[in-house]
């Protein structure tokens, strides 16, 4: 029951986050609105990839970090980032049902190299707070590129300034 519905969320939000995704303009996917931040590109990918990579790490009981952290990827196109969105849906969704109710109740850690402990919670946590979450907050700052870009920005929880889920349709 708590599996079907994370499910029936994450369906439910990652057709809003592709809404998102769809906008991210294919001739800006370098642009940064400061020298700290990621790419549009490389945060839209980060967007696209974060729940099936987080729930995959769910699947076991813990994962060790090998300390190095590679540079993420910069896409090449937007259809790069759909096509990686597409495919975490459904690795997420995998994961999810793989983990179960009973799964979601056990613990997870992640270790380093020694074995020591570097952060460990319920895989139910994990799932929330890691990919869910994180994911969420995410969009929410692509959405700000988007807008700072001039590219109309979607409804997500309610009315954007460009999009309302609530008006009337146009008159042609």
């Amino acid at each position: 029951m708590l599996t079907e519905a994370l499910i029936q969320e994450f369906e439910q939000e990652s057709a809003t986050t592709r809404r998102v995704l769809e906008r991210v303009p294919q001739d800006r996917l370098t642009w940064k609105p400061h020298a700290k931040s990621m790419s549009i590109g490389v945060l839209a990918l980060h967007v696209a990839t974060s729940p099936a990579f987080i729930t995959e790490w769910a699947v076991k009981d813990s994962v060790e970090m090998s300390g190095a952290m590679d540079p993420a990827p910069q896409p090449k196109t937007t259809a790069e980032v759909l096509a990686a969105h597409d495919e975490g849906v459904k690795k997420t969704k995998a994961a999810l049902t793989s983990i179960g109710d009973a799964g979601l109740q056990k613990d997870w850690k992640l270790v380093s190299k020694d074995g020591a402990t570097i952060m460990g919670m319920p895989k139910i946590a994990l799932v929330r707070a890691i990919a869910l979450n994180h994911t969420y907050h995410h969009r929410g700052q692509l959405s700000v590129y988007l807008r700072l870009l001039d590219v109309p920005v979607p409804s997500i929880y309610g009315p954007s300034a460009d999009e309302s889920p609530f008006a009337a349709p146009a008159h042609a």
